[in-house]
């Protein structure tokens, strides 16, 4: 007789293990984590997290809207990436375990969000990462160029990430979810929250880890989630004077940012190169972790040698 208790997948129950500070082996996922103390400018503390090689080359991951670092949970798990790479992950404000303030104001400053992803960097000790921005993270990497400049960087890996508002870009079924995940509420939230997520994949997470990120994305507060809606997004002169390496990583089947924003990315950077995945919709790095985490890493090789 079974005893019904349920688990966790291997990433998420070795990270959530690690952040609790229990044992590891030197081989487990979770090998090599470290939390770090970081304290933006304008006062919030944003959980930062560190794994892996200490001396490997430098991986940034930045989550989506409403995500957390968990998001990353195979890569952050994957024994290979950890034995060869030093990778950071953090917590936007108003996400995780991160301070969510609850005026909307505190999520519409261009530079505040280009400071937080910059202390993190400076705090952690980052030289030159490679930068790898998720779909909503796609807004807080051009903030953080606009502010500072691609110079600290060895490359950009977007991944079904916004760098363009609007149609032929976003999918039909953005701007009705996203109206459902800032209601207060808690019924109708919690039930856009289920529909967003579902809509973040095209091949579905198991029931565990659907309970998981649920779980994570309601740590995300509805007034935190409407100050992040309707920021400005006009980044194309800048994105056309970028000269460093670039992946654009892109579903198929993405329903929430669709393919002609991978095409726009990868047309505005000069030698980007463009990698879509069939049948795969906006989460890549989860739907199909075995290549996307070999096509990151060989990419990773590539931008830390130029």
């Amino acid at each position: 007789m079974t005893s019904g208790r349920r688990t966790l997948p291997l990433g998420f129950a070795a990270i959530l293990a690690a952040t609790r500070g229990q044992a590891q082996t030197p081989a487990s996922p979770a090998a090599g984590y470290r939390a770090h103390a970081v304290r933006t400018p304008d006062g919030l503390s944003i959980a930062t997290q560190e794994w892996g090689n200490p001396a490997g080359p430098e991986i940034l991951f930045i989550h989506g809207y409403s995500q957390c670092f968990l998001s990353w949970a195979k890569q952050t798990g994957d024994a290979d990436l950890l034995r060869e790479f030093r990778i950071i992950t953090y917590d936007l404000r108003g996400h995780g375990g991160s301070d969510k303030p609850l005026d909307g104001a505190r999520y519409k400053d261009g530079p505040a969000w280009a400071a937080e992803m910059q202390v993190v960097m400076e705090t952690t000790g980052l030289r030159r990462p490679v930068v790898v921005p998720w779909s909503y993270g796609g807004r807080v990497i051009a903030d953080y160029l606009n502010a500072y400049g691609p110079g600290r960087l060895a490359g950009v890996n977007y991944v079904g990430a916004a760098v363009k508002a609007g149609p032929p870009f976003a999918g039909t079924e953005v701007v009705p979810l996203l109206g459902g995940m800032v209601r207060p509420e808690a019924e109708q939230n919690i039930a856009s929250t289920r529909a967003f997520l579902r809509a973040c994949f095209q091949r579905q997470p198991a029931a565990e880890d659907f309970e998981t990120m649920i779980a994570f994305n309601m740590l995300c507060p509805w007034q935190a989630r409407a100050g992040m809606n309707g920021r400005a997004l006009d980044i194309d002169v800048m994105m056309r004077s970028l000269r460093l390496p670039v992946l654009v990583t892109h579903g198929r089947q993405d329903r929430l940012w669709t393919p002609a924003m991978a095409e726009h990315t990868a047309a505005l950077v000069p030698g980007a190169q463009l990698s879509f995945y069939d049948g795969v919709g906006h989460s890549t790095f989860w739907e199909d972790a075995p290549r996307f985490n070999r096509e990151l890493a060989e990419f990773v090789r590539r931008a830390s040698r130029t």
